[in-house]
């Protein structure tokens, strides 16, 4: 049976931590947590599965004379969290597959040596993804996103320290496609279709070692696809594999009433009628010619690269009215790095090194909808899609 720890009395710099440490030094595993300061006084509530109760007593009760704390514990209820009021102050939201006390109590002491004050922690999600929020008071957020980086690297952990409460202000979320929407990149599925697929990967190596820049690697790779037939980019679009979690992150997007686009530097061919089965109006991608129902080997229309993706989430933005601050862009590649900086938030998602170093934060767990919970989302409010690779998240 789940045990219920409840800890009392003066707040101050460090304590979660001190808690949280001392509950995976008696290894319980931490199933539930929430905290709430009130006029400086702390109130923190955990619900952890303890193999030594005694161990888990002994290691409290030093915690608790040493800090001044009322710490108690009882038989624990099972149940989800209830989602809280959010607080003004900076909000840091950490997320892993699985998420101990270990990883918290470095983010929480991160935290504490950053200067900020934890005044309120909830559970948004338990599975398929662990995610916590902490609302903090104090402290500078650029210093605290620095702190926690390291933090998150040492454990294996996503963190998302945003300045302000702008999560429900979230207007418009704007997908990449390869490797981002879909698990596959569409040029290599057409070029398999097409039989130059070793063709394409050799002049996408020249682009990845800096050779090429992205409109010359495009060209060059369409320009193998020359005299191919339209069906084969039908057959491709066939074989599209969504990334586990697509549908219930643009699914729950939808429901809360935010505008979802796609942006590419794959083909529209392929990305619209992607884009149009979940019900997504926004989409841009590059335009292959075709002449008497064959491919040219060439494009139409200027290229959607690096930059045009940019343009493209700002021309999308100001069609619907949204501030920039209130836009997302997720992306995985050198290709997404000037919409990832124009947006208010810009995440990378299993991106290369360069992309994670330039996002505001980034997810290296393999489900798009994970995406929901830097954006304050509770897993109650998740909209399940049973089409979807694996259960989508619930608590």
């Amino acid at each position: 049976m789940p045990t219920l720890v409840r800890c009392a009395g003066p707040d101050g710099p460090g304590i979660t931590a001190a808690v949280l440490t001392a509950v995976d030094a008696a290894g319980a595993v931490l199933l539930e947590m929430d905290q709430l300061v009130v006029r400086g006084r702390l109130t923190l509530d955990l619900l952890v599965e303890a193999a030594d109760d005694a161990a888990l007593a002994d290691g409290l009760t030093a915690v608790a004379a040493e800090r001044g704390l009322d710490v108690g514990l009882e038989p624990g209820p099972d149940g989800g969290s209830v989602p809280a009021a959010p607080v003004s102050g900076a909000v840091v939201t950490v997320m892993a597959e699985r998420l101990g006390a270990a990883p918290l109590a470095a983010v929480t002491g991160a935290i504490a040596t950053s200067g900020g004050n934890i005044a309120r922690i909830q559970r948004l999600a338990h599975r398929p993804v662990c995610a916590f929020e902490f609302h903090v008071a104090g402290g500078d957020p650029a210093t605290l996103r620095s702190v926690l980086v390291d933090a998150a690297a040492a454990h294996g952990v996503d963190v998302a320290v945003q300045a302000d409460r702008l999560g429900r202000l979230r207007r418009l979320v704007v997908l990449d496609v390869d490797s981002t929407l879909i698990r596959d990149e569409v040029i290599e599925l057409v070029a398999a279709e097409v039989g130059c697929e070793a063709e394409v990967a050799a002049i996408t190596a020249r682009a990845m070692a800096g050779e090429l820049d992205f409109e010359q690697s495009l060209r060059a790779r369409v320009a193998l696809l020359a005299g191919a037939p339209v069906a084969a980019l039908d057959a491709a679009a066939a074989r599209l594999r969504l990334t586990p979690g697509a549908r219930t992150l643009v699914r729950t997007l939808h429901r809360l009433g935010l505008v979802v686009a796609v942006v590419s530097g794959g083909f529209d061919h392929v990305v619209v009628p992607l884009a149009e089965g979940l019900g997504i109006r926004h989409a841009a991608a590059n335009r292959l010619e075709v002449v008497d129902g064959r491919l040219t080997g060439g494009l139409v229309g200027p290229v959607l690269d690096r930059a045009g993706k940019a343009r493209e989430l700002r021309r999308i933005a100001a069609a619907e009215g949204v501030p920039l601050e209130q836009t997302v862009a997720i992306g995985d590649g050198a290709n997404d790095l000037d919409m990832i900086a124009a947006a208010g938030l810009g995440v990378a998602f299993n991106a290369k090194p360069a992309v994670r170093a330039a996002a505001d934060t980034s997810v290296s767990v393999n489900r798009l909808d994970a995406v929901l919970f830097l954006l304050g989302v509770h897993a109650d409010e998740v909209e399940a899609d049973p089409d979807d690779d694996a259960v989508a998240a619930v608590a």
